[in-house]
């Protein structure tokens, strides 16, 4: 355990190099930080469109769907590693302490600074690993090679710098959460509404241009006499290439699943499975203790996400540095067709064992990482009945004893933490299959996110109004 709190020590220490901002001595007021937060935001959109030099917009291998909502990450551009290493590196940090593979006791104030630190050192050292390895991938000379790594890095320096200002209260909300739902916002407004035109060389050798948003394609299509089906139903335009390779356009049929989807996260969202408990104080007097109905949230996905893009850097590493060894390369090109969905109805129809390897693959995983986050994350049933108790809370008939509680809770706990993990997979197949605009994952942490910044927004409001309520809750 020392040894662990002593590499913690050292990440601390890494942590240091990055420029800290300094909390305000007295906290902004509201319109300062709506002020803030739209324009950290609106720096996310700059790096996100800006394409790093000498790559060209579209060029190299493509980060898979999942990454790119997951980590907000734009390929070839400043916002390639998005928040890719803050989210691992928190992750890490999170299931060694709550696994007791490290000790800190987050109540205390040194050794929550020491976490926040030790994160931001790993993060660090993922940022410079991942930059280099999605370098790799573009094949270039040494020196340029270094160069679009160092730009990648640089442009996940200035994410972690803005989400550490958004948490100490230049902003509202968090960084991460800020990012994901701008990404999420910006490929669905993108998808539906585009204006720009893109180029499509047909089978034939000649050239047609068609929209790249669903909804201006469809206006100018009809007006034109030549909607394609194909395009409507599949999103697929023969000719269409990015990065080389075939792709696929934002269509109609995903449109309307993007509704339809949305609906459905929504409604998940509100879910809740209410166990019944007693308040020690007050026998006489039952209430309800309600536990989300996705339990363990999007925190599966994301944690295969990693997984994938570890798998992802290691491939680039090897084709980069060990190219006598095929076989490594081509055994993971193999693992990476499989990790990742073929894209569209059309990708399940022409490869339906790939389709089928990924769903089995997905959930099982899911369900995995899920019981894992319960265990490590602070959700497990034995840590329940310990808040709980700690609250003066039991279970109807039976006494304030911290085992049976656990009993009872565990009998919720491990099918919520089952269910919903199956469930938010699903979530994320069906979304790859109809082409859902920002992916279905991406639809889930958006409205997770959207409810959480009005429940703020809400209450900076309600301090804006009354100053006073300050004094009562200590601010």
């Amino acid at each position: 355990m020392v040894g662990s709190v002593g590499a913690l020590k050292y990440l601390a220490k890494l942590g240091e190099v990055v420029p800290s901002v300094p909390k305000p001595a007295r906290r902004p007021d509201l319109k300062y930080r709506l002020t803030f937060t739209f324009a950290a935001v609106a720096i996310y959109y700059a790096m996100a469109s800006t394409v790093v030099y000498p790559l060209t917009a579209g060029a190299g291998p493509q980060l898979p769907a999942l990454m790119q909502v997951v980590f907000a990450a734009t390929t070839g551009t400043l916002a390639q590693l998005g928040i890719g290493p803050i989210v691992t590196a928190g992750l890490i940090i999170q299931v060694l302490v709550g696994g007791r593979l490290i000790e800190l006791d987050l109540s205390n104030p040194e050794d929550r600074k020491l976490f926040t630190q030790a994160e931001k050192g790993l993060a660090l050292i993922i940022a410079a690993v991942e930059a280099v390895g999605f370098a790799l991938a573009y094949r270039l000379n040494p020196y340029v090679t270094a160069s679009v790594a160092l730009q990648f890095f640089t442009g996940a320096l200035i994410l972690m710098m803005l989400d550490e200002a958004i948490q100490k209260g230049y902003g509202i909300g968090s960084g991460i959460s800020l990012f994901i739902l701008a990404g999420v916002a910006r490929t669905i407004l993108w998808d539906l509404f585009a204006p720009v035109t893109v180029t499509i060389t047909t089978p034939e050798g000649s050239t047609v241009s068609q929209y790249y948003g669903v909804i201006p394609y469809i206006v100018s299509s009809s007006l034109g006499g030549r909607l394609d089906l194909g395009r409507l139903i599949y999103g697929y335009v023969p000719g269409y290439l990015v990065g080389g390779e075939t792709a696929l356009l934002p269509s109609l049929t995903g449109a309307i699943a993007t509704v339809l989807l949305l609906v459905v996260v929504v409604y998940l969202q509100g879910m809740r499975i209410n166990i019944p408990v007693t308040i020690q104080r007050a026998p006489g007097i039952r209430g309800r203790v309600p536990l989300n109905f996705l339990y363990v949230s999007n925190i599966p996905i994301l944690l295969f996400g990693i997984i994938v893009s570890d798998v992802l850097l290691i491939r680039n590493m090897v084709e980069a540095y060990l190219p006598q060894h095929r076989w490594l390369a081509e055994s993971l090109n193999s693992a990476l067709l499989y990790l990742t969905p073929p894209r569209g109805l059309l990708g399940v129809y022409y490869d339906p064992v790939r389709a089928l390897v990924y769903a089995a693959v997905l959930m099982g995983a899911a369900v995995l990482l899920g019981l894992l986050w319960v265990e490590v994350g602070g959700l497990s049933p034995a840590q329940q009945a310990e808040n709980l108790i700690r609250s003066g809370i039991s279970v109807p008939g039976m006494r304030s004893n911290p085992k049976a509680l656990e009993a009872v809770l565990a009998r919720y706990v491990y099918p919520l933490a089952i269910l919903s993990s199956l469930v938010v997979a699903s979530l994320a197949v069906v979304a790859d299959v109809f082409l859902v605009f920002g992916g279905g994952i991406g639809l889930l942490l958006a409205s997770g996110i959207i409810q959480q910044l009005y429940t703020a927004l809400t209450y900076e409001q309600a301090l804006e109004m009354y100053p006073t309520l300050r004094k009562f809750i200590g601010e």
